[in-house]
């Protein structure tokens, strides 16, 4: 198994456990759609940026 395909796992696996702990995230009057919708974003733009990193 090569360095590069744990680490671009580990990258797919933080960035999908992330948007479900986002996903599954309790609603209350001070949740707002905005927020989840930067938290998505956020982690599209860590995974682009781990996998550029690594030359995906």
């Amino acid at each position: 198994m090569s360095n590069m395909k744990f680490l671009r796992g580990m990258g797919i696996g933080v960035a999908v456990g992330a948007a479900i702990g986002v996903a599954c995230a309790p609603k209350g009057k001070s949740f707002k759609r905005s927020t989840a919708g930067k938290a998505i974003k956020a982690i599209t733009d860590v995974v682009e940026n781990i996998s550029d990193a690594m030359g995906l």
